[in-house]
């Protein structure tokens, strides 16, 4: 798999590890965001990572920075991104079976190189389950594009079990 993984100053070690986790698996990463260990701002390699993801250049992205927070506030500003921050690995596979995240963000500070390897395995190994999943895709583009979704169902929540 064809995978961007960007950093900040703060989530550079952690960046700099998973590629050493990620490329004897088999995948081609590309590293974008400050490799010199001097302070940047994250919002400038959310928007190189997240560029390549929405057109098609890579096939997902992963987001470092010392929480994620602010990693996944800037790729969600992206049209045609979903990403999500997932501190374990239920967090990560529910992100990609009902949310088909095509973006994780991860916090290098607040949890160890170790759960970042098994969140990663997790998140990339997950596939999207489709079915109830994507009629919430949908409306989540049309919020993208200023529709409101509500218009998709005539404003009613189904509230049916399994929905």
């Amino acid at each position: 798999m064809k995978i961007a993984v960007g950093c900040d100053h703060r989530g550079l070690m952690a960046a700099t590890a998973l590629l050493g986790h990620l490329r004897p698996d088999g995948h081609e990463v590309e590293l974008h965001g400050d490799t010199g260990g001097r302070s940047c701002d994250y919002p400038d390699s959310a928007w190189i990572v997240c560029q390549g993801v929405s057109c098609g250049h890579v096939e997902r992205g992963i987001l470092l920075c010392g929480t994620g927070i602010g990693m996944c506030i800037a790729a969600n500003k992206i049209p045609g991104i979903r990403a999500a921050l997932a501190p374990d690995e239920l967090s990560a596979r529910l992100s990609r079976s009902h949310n088909d995240a095509n973006v994780l963000c991860l916090s290098a500070d607040l949890i160890g190189q170790a759960l970042v390897k098994r969140i990663v395995e997790e998140w990339l190994r997950t596939p999207f389950e489709g079915g109830r999943h994507q009629r919430r895709l949908d409306k989540i583009s049309m919020i993208e594009r200023g529709v409101n979704p509500a218009e998709l169902s005539d404003g009613m929540i189904d509230l049916a079990p399994g929905s």
